[in-house]
């Protein structure tokens, strides 16, 4: 079973030179996925127990820093479409980390400035920088909520007067899905929120995949190791997490093929990528 941990992952850079400022509630002593990865990517909004697990991934992925970067671009990829392509102007994001270094307000908002996102994590730190960060962004909003208790996410006063649950929203659950054991059934969780979700709205999601390959396996081995969590999945399981909802072309995909505007891109061969550019895999859907 997944550990009961902040699954935050895509924290920036927001400290002093001995970590972040944490509030209270927050243990420091046990690394968190987005301090993790924080620490791969070099940043300072991380502390020690953090740079032990960070070592872990490096240990068995020594390029698990530029999954993190391609995991990074994929997120900006799929914000585009569903921006430009697919006309999408509410996002609810959730597992959303520190909300910086081009997330989805800003890569939606920078196509259409009148885009809505709502930025959901459990880890209380996200809520502490988030809201500083966000202070004069009227679009944009951080809640403290899980997805565990999907529930307590669509009854939030905040989400639900910030986002108009009557047109289609955009929901983005990327890099969290292998942070949940199977057995936990991460995938009622989002059919939860996808059923309250207009038609026409989407579901984006990124996750560790397992086609048999070596560098795969030591992903999810560094992940057990350092965090208790981080399972690989088969493609065929990966599909599943889309709730049998009709994906975009190019359908699911490793992010250096995944191109969703323009799904006709010459792309390399999957035996042309180096081996960390075959451990994530993206794709988005829509409900019809």
């Amino acid at each position: 079973m997944a550990a009961t941990i902040p699954y935050n992952t895509k924290a920036a850079p927001m400290a002093t030179p001995d970590g972040p400022d944490a509030p209270p509630e927050f243990d420091t002593s046990q690394p968190t996925i987005a301090r993790v990865y924080d620490a791969l990517l070099g940043g300072k909004d991380n502390f020690a127990a953090d740079r032990e697990g960070a070592a872990l991934y490096l240990k068995y992925v020594p390029d698990a820093g530029r999954c993190a970067i391609e995991n990074r671009e994929a997120l900006v990829k799929g914000v585009q479409y569903l921006v430009r392509a697919a006309g999408i102007d509410q996002f609810l994001d959730i597992g959303s980390g520190l909300p910086t270094q081009k997330n989805t307000h800003q890569a939606a908002q920078e196509i259409n400035p009148e885009a809505k996102v709502a930025y959901v994590d459990n880890d209380p730190i996200v809520l502490a920088h988030g809201r500083a960060l966000l202070a004069t962004n009227n679009s944009t909003i951080v809640v403290t909520a899980d997805l565990r208790e999907p529930q307590g996410i669509l009854e939030n006063k905040e989400i639900q007067a910030h986002l108009d649950f009557s047109r289609p929203i955009a929901l983005m659950i990327v890099g969290i899905h292998m942070h949940f054991h199977d057995d936990e059934k991460p995938d009622e969780w989002v059919r939860t929120i996808m059923d309250r979700l207009a038609p026409g709205s989407y579901l984006f999601i990124t996750d560790f995949v397992d086609t048999g390959e070596p560098l795969q396996k030591g992903m999810e081995q560094a992940g057990l190791e350092s965090l208790g969590n981080g399972w690989i999945r088969t493609p065929e399981r990966i599909e599943q997490h889309f709730l049998g909802l009709p994906l975009i072309p190019p359908g699911l995909d490793f992010l250096a093929r995944w191109f969703p505007e323009d799904p006709e891109a010459d792309v390399p061969d999957v035996d042309e990528l180096q081996p960390y550019q075959r451990i994530l895999m993206a794709g988005i859907a829509k409900k019809g």
